[in-house]
């Protein structure tokens, strides 16, 4: 089993230490991952500028980009066969609800799946790798399952794993779940530079909206671990109809002659 580690923290975050360490004897592992923390870059690719690969003391390489860019470059090239997996994390703190749009861990593991690799993205719901060994062994748990039952060899999917910030023995087990949904973020932040102008942060994301029973904010705050299969078709497939008589109707009135009131 080949697996292929990356992540959005960056290559010296113990979350890709951590996973790393639980996944090393599982088969041949290697790790691809950004240089500096990349959270929230989603699946944007760097296009403009060169980028650039170095090796740490300790085996792992590091990329001068996105979360994206790691999993591109080790799978047209650097690694120089297909990996049986990607797995991406454990990041520190949730992606659950429409954090997926924007979160760079899942892009990493969604690069895999755009590629026809099976991947899996783990984040921790709390901010602090706060018994980080717990979400690694939970990790480690769930890898070992999809290896022992052959699904890696499947056609490829796409999951999305958040683990509680409890002890091991109080993580309770995993449930299915949809993406639930948040409010919209908080009020950007102003400051003023040296300089006189105004600087603007982005606002922290929203409390939950949708955290009904079957979402993954549900699941997380009972204290079980959530398992989202995710999918790249962005479709409005229910709307489709609506909209093709929509577009209908403004043909047929492009087509109409003009009309002579008011001459």
């Amino acid at each position: 089993m080949k697996i292929l580690i990356s992540n959005d923290d960056g290559f010296q975050a113990p979350g890709i230490v951590a996973l790393y360490d639980a996944l090393k004897d599982l088969g041949e592992v290697e790790v691809v991952a950004p240089e500096h923390n990349n959270s929230a870059k989603s699946n944007a690719l760097t296009l403009h500028s060169p980028l650039y690969i170095k090796q740490a003391s300790n085996g792992f390489r590091y990329v001068n980009g996105t979360p994206a860019d790691c999993v591109h470059i080790a799978l047209t090239g650097l690694l120089g066969y297909r990996p049986d997996l990607v797995v991406s994390g454990i990041n520190d703190g949730a992606n659950m609800g429409d954090d997926t749009i924007y979160s760079g861990t899942v892009g990493a593991a969604m690069e895999g799946y755009l590629f026809g690799v099976p991947a899996i993205a783990f984040s921790q719901t709390e901010k602090g790798w706060k018994h980080l060994d717990a979400a690694a062994a939970k990790a480690r748990e769930l890898v070992s399952q999809l290896l022992q039952h052959q699904l890696a060899a499947d056609a490829p999917w796409l999951l999305n794993v958040n683990i509680p910030s409890l002890p091991l023995e109080q993580i309770k087990p995993m449930r299915i779940c949809r993406l639930g949904r948040r409010h919209i973020a908080e009020k950007v932040i102003t400051q003023t530079s040296p300089r006189g102008e105004t600087m603007y942060w982005i606002g922290a994301a929203g409390k939950a909206k949708d955290d009904a029973d079957g979402t993954d904010f549900h699941a997380t705050f009972q204290g079980h671990v959530a398992l989202t299969p995710l999918q790249v078709d962005l479709t409005d497939h229910e709307r489709l109809h609506y909209w093709a008589q929509s577009v209908s109707r403004f043909e047929a009135d492009a087509a109409a002659p003009p009309s002579k009131a008011g001459r």
